[in-house]
């Protein structure tokens, strides 16, 4: 197997792994969040804000996945 073959697996795992894990995690913060506010109703703009927080710091990960796997196509050109 060549190195740019390699590069382009890890890459793809890369971006396959950090896709998936943070679409989950959104998926289960958001549902937390609506079963909160449907016992809380008043605490729903604190739940929303700390909701809309913690939602960027997960896709951030997925930005930082892209990155990574940016830099290792870089490596096949």
């Amino acid at each position: 197997m060549s190195e740019n073959a390699i590069y382009a697996i890890a890459a793809g795992v890369v971006m396959t792994i950090s896709t998936i894990t943070p679409a989950i995690a959104q998926g289960l913060t958001s549902k937390a969040a609506m079963e909160s506010i449907a016992r809380q109703p008043d605490a729903a703009g604190n739940i929303r804000s700390t909701l809309i927080v913690s939602l960027a710091l997960m896709e951030a990960l997925a930005i930082y996945g892209l990155l990574i796997a940016f830099m290792l196509i870089s490596h096949i050109a």
